[in-house]
C-alpha cells in the first residue's frame, strides 16, 4: 500500500500575509477602477433629464399604434433605465484613495511597481506621496 504524503499546515502567520495580500490587491483594483470610470468622456448626464425621458418614451409606448415601432420605444426606455442605473452607482472615490493610500507602498514594492507605472495608470501623484511611493527609477538591466 503507498503511503500518504503528509499535508503540510499554513502557519497562522502566513494565513494573515495572504489575508494582507488580497485586501491590497482590491484596494488597489477598485481603486484604478474607480479612477477609469471617473474619466468616461462627455458631459455628465443628469438624473432628472434622464427620469423626464424615461417618462416621455413611456408616453410614446403607450400611444404608439405601430408594433414595430412600439418595440423599439421600449427598447430606448429599457436603455436610459440601464444608463440611469449606471448614473446612479456613485463611488466614493475618497474612501477608495484612502484604502489605496494605505496599501500602495508595501503593494509597489512586493509587486516591484514603479512611481511612473502608477502615474502612467492615473494615480494622481498626491496620492502616491501620500502613500510614500518614492520617485525611484529601477535600475537598469546591464
Amino acid at each position: 500500500m503507498a503511503k500518504k504524503k503528509a499535508t503540510k499546515k499554513m502557519s497562522d502567520e502566513h494565513k494573515a500575509a495572504l489575508a494582507k495580500g488580497r485586501e491590497q490587491g482590491r484596494a488597489v483594483r477598485d481603486y484604478l477602477a474607480a479612477l477609469t470610470e471617473e474619466k468616461k468622456p462627455g458631459r455628465k448626464v443628469d438624473p432628472e433629464t434622464l427620469a423626464q425621458k424615461i417618462t416621455q418614451v413611456h408616453e410614446q409606448i403607450t400611444s404608439e399604434p405601430d408594433p414595430a415601432k412600439r418595440v423599439e420605444y421600449i427598447q430606448k426606455r429599457l436603455d436610459l433605465e440601464a444608463q440611469q442605473a449606471d448614473a446612479s452607482g456613485h463611488v466614493d472615490l475618497e474612501a477608495l484613495e484612502q484604502d489605496f493610500i494605505a496599501a500602495a507602498k508595501e503593494y509597489s514594492e512586493r509587486k516591484g511597481i514603479t512611481y511612473s507605472a502608477w502615474r502612467e495608470a492615473g494615480v494622481p501623484a498626491t496620492a502616491l506621496k501620500a502613500a510614500g511611493v518614492p520617485r525611484t527609477r529601477r535600475p537598469s538591466a546591464a
